[in-house]
């Protein structure tokens, strides 16, 4: 499930009519006169969102980022498969069952942004000029026909057909389910087993769950899988975040950061995320023009 409000990386700036320089001395007579143009049209509104949807849909570099990050992970997969101590579960969720012993071999991945490209519904965002809201992207979703990520697909199967299961972690809501299993086989992904798909509403014994935390998903695949890796757009999908600060994420990831690339892999998504609602104190009640000074406010020039 998407929580966050999409954001651009730079905003476009509204039209502006067209000046001309005055003139320094009045026409001839027999000079044909022009009437002054019209005033140019406002154009459509500024949107923070426009460059970050552009870019991902637009962008070459998109594309290969995420073939880059699946090709690599890929390479690194069975090298990973073969040595019994290697785990990409952080220490709080592997915690309830230490032992790494007879488990069976698995990858866990985020779904939206990260396997699943949801683009187009932020595009019908930028074109209406709405903000993120769960009915339409309720509907969206319902739609079933978000694309594969570049690379995700050949990642997935390839990982399938070696032996490894194969494991979505998603926060869409749980009336979604279905809809979004059917969009995940239609794109191609491998999905096979009771747990090949753990959502928001999935119950773990022993573990309650805070808001749309992942933790206790996690803990509940530890108790059957070792974990080779692990891929997202968010921290969040990785490991528990104490508080959604900058300080607070930074906290998070230190003790794993030469995970990275190695059993954690990173996406891009610049259109949300908690990144954003971090520069304007997670505080959505703010007008939308608030938020937005606070995320300008939050840059650096130096």
């Amino acid at each position: 499930m998407m929580k966050f409000v999409p954001v651009a990386l730079v905003a476009a700036l509204s039209l502006l009519g067209c000046a001309h320089a005055p003139q320094t001395a009045a026409p001839p007579a027999t000079a044909p006169q022009v009437a002054a143009p019209a005033e140019a049209s406002a154009g459509p509104a500024a949107d923070d969102n426009l460059n970050a949807v552009a870019w991902s849909q637009k962008a070459s570099e998109h594309d290969y980022i995420f073939l880059q990050t699946y090709r690599d992970a890929q390479e690194k997969l069975l090298k990973a498969k073969k040595d019994p101590t290697w785990d990409a579960l952080p220490a709080d969720d592997r915690a309830a069952h230490p032992s790494l012993k007879g488990l069976k071999p698995a990858v866990i991945l985020d779904i939206d942004e990260t396997v699943l490209d949801n683009s187009p519904y932020q595009a019908r965002l930028v074109h209406s000029g709405g903000e993120f809201n769960e009915a339409d992207w309720a509907a969206w979703c319902r739609e079933a026909i978000a694309r594969p990520m570049p690379g995700a697909v050949a990642f997935t199967n390839f990982a399938a057909d070696h032996g490894i299961a194969v494991i979505y972690i998603s926060n869409r809501a749980k009336d979604l389910d279905e809809a979004t299993l059917a969009n995940l086989r239609a794109a191609g992904f491998p999905v096979a087993g009771k747990d090949s798909f753990l959502g928001l509403g999935t119950f773990v014994e022993g573990c309650e769950q805070v808001g749309s935390e992942k933790g206790c998903r996690r803990q509940r695949v530890a108790k059957d899988y070792r974990v080779l890796m692990q891929f997202g757009d968010q921290i969040a999908d990785f490991a528990n975040v104490p508080g959604n600060t900058a300080q607070g994420r930074e906290k998070a990831m230190a003790p794993y950061t030469a995970w990275i690339g190695e059993r954690w892999f990173v996406l891009p998504n610049p259109t949300y995320g908690a990144w954003e609602s971090a520069l304007f104190d997670n505080d959505y009640t703010l007008p939308r023009a608030e938020r937005r000074q606070k995320k300008i406010e939050s840059l650096r020039s130096k």
